[in-house]
């Protein structure tokens, strides 16, 4: 996996907890070695993982390694980002984009 800069990984053991239960909005980038916009993504998630650390947690699931919760959220592109709050997803983009563009998008469930 690709792992982005200060944007920590989960795994299919530890997403109930670390994205369910946690107490920020999650964003969830599911995440692949094969994908090439994966790899664009990578530096604009360590960068919106930084400038929105007190409102925003974001994790990586590498979807090769952790097939359960990709199947129970319905995921068949990557990347695809979701966003959970208080337990649920809220928010799902796919495909890589420009961190001014991300931010747009998350403004409206920060």
């Amino acid at each position: 996996m690709i792992q982005a800069e200060g944007v920590a990984e989960v795994t299919d053991a530890t997403f109930d907890e670390e994205v369910l239960k946690a107490g920020l909005p999650v964003l969830v980038e599911f995440t692949a070695d094969w994908c090439p916009p994966c790899r664009q993504l990578a530096p604009v998630l360590s960068a919106v993982a930084a400038e929105e650390a007190a409102r925003l947690k974001v994790v990586q699931l590498d979807v090769d390694t952790n097939p359960e919760t990709m199947n129970r959220y319905g995921v068949l592109a990557m990347p695809t980002m979701l966003v959970f709050r208080d337990g649920e997803p809220v928010k799902s983009m796919v495909g890589a984009r420009p961190r001014r563009k991300l931010l747009q998008e998350l403004a409206d469930v920060l």
